[in-house]
Parts: structure tokens; C-alpha cells; sequence
């Protein structure tokens, strides 16, 4: 099993060219299911959950292609196969986003409970809640979901009792084709739906209040294909800010732009961290030392939760002491006792923790729970004193494309030991 070895105590210097957001790729992806055309997605990253979409979306029936080099997916051809096997979808609980474009082009279909990182349950009630207000019939029977809608979706008013990303993208790419109108109210604001929208509308979806927490759909016959740049992905750049920031070095995270950071912005420059929008990206650079500052994770346009791990790495060896709460997943906190393994002092209670900033931490042999604490420990490991090993990295390629050798690239000791 691949392990990520870091020495630590180089400074960061030059440009990190930020990738297609993974978050963005995979329910644009599923819109290929709504159409027979051919939907092109350019800015695409080269990830292990792209692959595994694109294997679900081969299996459904379409014709898949993902060209590495051209950083751009294919897809055409309807779907002859309604069915989302537990191979597939236990690997990655993104698979549930099928659902909602299968039900409404085909009327049926049958996938798999998902799966995904050990962070919380993360039910899709709402997702199933939300089809049933269209019409759909759901079953839940041996770990599958089956859903049917003989007549077609049609559209319904629905008001999610909390934010949910997921479910607001795969009711959005349902209600599409659903007849009449679909309102969904204290929909999910985040960047990856608003470029979803974007996508759809390309397609020749009807739908209005894109950004905002109320979305309006008119259900049209068809949509037809279209090619859709994939938004850059803001954890993978905030990912990289920390990294220049813990290391006291200067990184211009290119093609990415300060409005799709949310709340994660004003957090960095309140730790001392610069964050400046130039022609060619946004500059990460810490100005002086670095300060103990507060984080709560909340919907866009709040903190992401996405980057609660790497903030704490961040916030390890800052001035003074921080509190981070985590109010979107439970179990969130894994990454904290192997940060504390480095030296870190963080006491984690419920759903917070206090995190006292110390001089220096130390290499050590770590392991992975989940994706982003994955990165969470390579940002550590780059400001730590001596080696650090972070073992099962496999959660890593879930989300982060080549992190080592974009990390090397402006100057860090960071190799893959392969097996």
C-alpha cells in the first residue's frame, strides 16, 4: 500500500496549477444521463472517484471516454442498464447523485446505498423525501433504493429542513425533466451547484435564482448536449494556502479565483495568511507569524468543512489558541490524535476542539482516516522537524491529483513510496 514520506522544514516558492474541482466533476458527470447528446467536460481532474463515476456511468450504458492529457470526459448515449451495483457505489457515496437523472429520463431505477469516507452517516432521506414530492415510488429493500416513477417526475415545492449538497444537486438535474415546476427552497448555495446549474442551463434547462438558496425549475421534454468547463477547485487551493502558510513560503495557486472561498478567506487573513487575487490566480503567502483564530464549519458561503483538517494542521503552530467546530459531519475529528502523535495539542470534546499552538512539530508515522485528514498530515509533515510517513494514502487520490508532485514542485521533500 502506497505510503507519502515528507521532510520536513522546506519553504514553499512558485505556482500550483489548481485542477477541476472533484466536487463540480462528479454530479456534472451524471448529467450525461439526461441526454442522448454528447456532453464534454474540459478542466476535468484525473482522481479515483472521476474513475470510479466514470465505471458507473460505463456500466449504466454510456459511452465514456476520459482523455488524461486533454484534461477533458466524453460522454454519450442513453443508459440501457438502470441499475447502480454495490461494487460501484460503495466506493464512493457521490454514486447516489444517478439517481435523480435516471428517475427522471427513464422512470426507474435502482442503485445502491452509498458508501464513502468513515466521517458520518450522511443519510440521503432528503434526496428520496424530495423524489417522492415529485411522484416517485421508493423502496428501500437489501441495501438498494428502488424508485420508479411510471408517469414521470412532476414538479413539486420543496423545502429542505437543512442545507444538503447532495440532494439539492441530484433534485436540481430531476427536476429538469420533471413536468411543471420545481422550487427547491433552502437549496445548498455552494459554487459546485451554481456551476452545475450553469451546465444544465447550457443543455437547455429552464432555471432561475442560480447562487441563491431558492432555485426555480421549469421541466422541459429534452435537454441536448453541450461542453461545460469545470469550475477549479477551492479545497484543493485552500489545501495548497495552508501548505505555503505552515511553511512560511509564497505559492500562486493559478487559475482559481477569491469568490468561490467562502468564509475560508477571511479566516486565512485573520491567521496572518495573505491571500491576494492576481491575473493569473490567487497568491498565498503568510505576512508575519501566525495567530490562533476561531473556525466554524457551516454551508457555503460559511467555512467548508472540507477544510476544517487542514486549518487545524495550520492552526497547530500558530500564536496562541483556536477553537474549531465541526456542525456538518460527526466523526470529523479522526485526524486528531495523529496530529497530536507530531506533537499537536489539541483537546477534541463533541463537536469541538482547542487547538494550542506549539513551536515546532515533529516527524512521525501517521495514518489516514478519510481524504482530507489524508492532506491534513502532509501539511503538517511539511512543517514538522524530521520525517513523517502518512500511510493508507489511498483516501488521498480520492481527491487530490499528484499531490506530491505538485508539492515538490515549488520546493518541497515529499516522495510517494510505492507498495
Amino acid at each position: 500500500m502506497d505510503r507519502i514520506l515528507i521532510r520536513g522544514g522546506r519553504t514553499l516558492k512558485g505556482s500550483i496549477a489548481i485542477g477541476g474541482a472533484k466536487n463540480a466533476a462528479l454530479p456534472l458527470m451524471a448529467t450525461g444521463l439526461l441526454t442522448d447528446g454528447r456532453v464534454t467536460l474540459t478542466n476535468a481532474p484525473a482522481l479515483a472517484d472521476v474513475v470510479t463515476m466514470l465505471n458507473l456511468l460505463g456500466q449504466h450504458g454510456l459511452r465514456v471516454e476520459h482523455d488524461k492529457a486533454a484534461r477533458e470526459i466524453h460522454l454519450d448515449g442513453g443508459a440501457n442498464n438502470f441499475e447502480a451495483s454495490y461494487d460501484l457505489v460503495r466506493k464512493m457515496r457521490a454514486s447516489i447523485l444517478v439517481l435523480g437523472p435516471l428517475l427522471a429520463r427513464y422512470r426507474q431505477a435502482r442503485v445502491s446505498l452509498p458508501g464513502g469516507c468513515a466521517i458520518g452517516t450522511r443519510p440521503v432521506d432528503l434526496h428520496l423525501k424530495g423524489l417522492e414530492a415529485m411522484g416517485a415510488k421508493i423502496d428501500l429493500e437489501a441495501g438498494y433504493i428502488d424508485a420508479s416513477a411510471p408517469n414521470g417526475l412532476v414538479g413539486a415545492k420543496i423545502l429542505f429542513p437543512q442545507v444538503s449538497v447532495g440532494a439539492t444537486e441530484n433534485l436540481l438535474m430531476a427536476a429538469t425533466l420533471a413536468r411543471g415546476t420545481t422550487m427547491l427552497i433552502n437549496a445548498a448555495r455552494e459554487p459546485e451547484i451554481g456551476d452545475l446549474a450553469n451546465c444544465l442551463i447550457s443543455m437547455g434547462a429552464k432555471i432561475e435564482g442560480v447562487g441563491s438558496d431558492r432555485l426555480t425549475i421549469e421541466g422541459v421534454d429534452s435537454l441536448h448536449g453541450t461542453t461545460h468547463s469545470i469550475l477549479p477547485d477551492r479545497i484543493e487551493a485552500g489545501t495548497f494556502a495552508c501548505a505555503a502558510a505552515i511553511t512560511g513560503g509564497e505559492v500562486l495557486l493559478e487559475g482559481t479565483r477569491l469568490e468561490i472561498f467562502g468564509a475560508v478567506i477571511a479566516n486565512l487573513r485573520e491567521a496572518g495568511v495573505a491571500m491576494v487575487q492576481e491575473e493569473g490566480g490567487v497568491r498565498a503567502s503568510r505576512l508575519n507569524g501566525l495567530h490562533g483564530v476561531d473556525a466554524v464549519t457551516e454551508p457555503f458561503p460559511g467555512f467548508a468543512t472540507d477544510m476544517q483538517a487542514q486549518f487545524m494542521a495550520l492552526m497547530s503552530v500558530a500564536e496562541g489558541a483556536s477553537m474549531i467546530t465541526e456542525t456538518i459531519f460527526e466523526n470529523r475529528f479522526m485526524h486528531v490524535p495523529e496530529l497530536s502523535r507530531m506533537g499537536a495539542r489539541i483537546n477534541a470534546h463533541g463537536t469541538s476542539a482547542i487547538v494550542r499552538g506549539v513551536p515546532r512539530l515533529s516527524g512521525a508515522p501517521v495514518m489516514a482516516t478519510d481524504l482530507r485528514a489524508s492532506v491534513s498530515l502532509i501539511i503538517a509533515g511539511l512543517a514538522a522537524q524530521g520525517e513523517t510517513v502518512v500511510n493508507r494514502v489511498y483516501h488521498l487520490d480520492r481527491g487530490y491529483e499528484q499531490v506530491e508532485l505538485k508539492l515538490a514542485g515549488v520546493g518541497a521533500d515529499i516522495e510517494r513510496l510505492r507498495g
